[in-house]
């Protein structure tokens, strides 16, 4: 089912992001993401002149590798088109991201390390969601499947996953919980 029709319109302002998780032959995953913003018009800039219509206004590339416990080993950005000729001179910042965990506290390790002053707010919104889901998606469900099989052989007590109760989807009360973990679907048990 489509959107509702919308009211005559002019597209003024596109956001365009793009994510690719990449498994490495060294055993190393690289999560690269790019933040393009462009306008349909065209306008004057002091730091770059006329920016055209179509002309990224920012485009900003990032690349995360981390390992399989999706713990960064490496960061790196590049800034190809930005407002202010001095918006590049911050992208080394990125490096100090590793050795931090994509998992709970990410957001807020993240804008500790680099938001604010120390920081790109264009580059920290690419890393806060999309690249941080990108590298789950990427890596979680490549996972060795023996060595999850192993490691579930030698735990005496099955463990509830992690992922029940965080979206609509996992709700420990609802369908794919009790389809993929049924002995973890609580069948209303709980209050909502």
């Amino acid at each position: 089912m489509p959107l509702s029709t919308p009211v005559k319109r002019n597209l003024i302002h596109t956001r365009e992001i793009r994510c690719m998780g990449y498994e490495r032959e060294d055993g190393l995953w690289d999560i690269e993401g790019r933040i393009t913003d462009t306008k349909t018009y065209s306008f004057n800039n002091l730091d770059r002149g006329e920016v055209s219509a179509g002309m990224p206004v920012h485009d900003m590339l990032i690349r995360l590798t981390i390992d399989s416990d999706l713990v960064v080993q490496k960061a790196e950005a590049l800034t190809m088109s930005a407002p202010f000729k001095i918006c590049p001179a911050i992208t080394d910042s990125i490096a100090t991201l590793k050795g931090l965990k994509i998992t709970s506290g990410w957001r807020r390790n993240v804008q500790n390390a680099i938001g604010g002053l120390k920081g790109c707010t264009h580059i920290n919104q690419l890393l806060l969601g999309p690249l941080a889901t990108t590298a789950y998606q990427s890596i979680i469900p490549r996972e060795n499947k023996e060595k999850r099989d192993a490691k579930s052989r030698l735990k005496k007590k099955h463990e509830r996953p992690a992922i029940i109760d965080t979206c609509h989807a996992f709700d420990a009360n609802g369908p794919i919980v009790k389809r993929l973990w049924p002995e973890f679907y609580e069948a209303n048990n709980k209050p909502k």
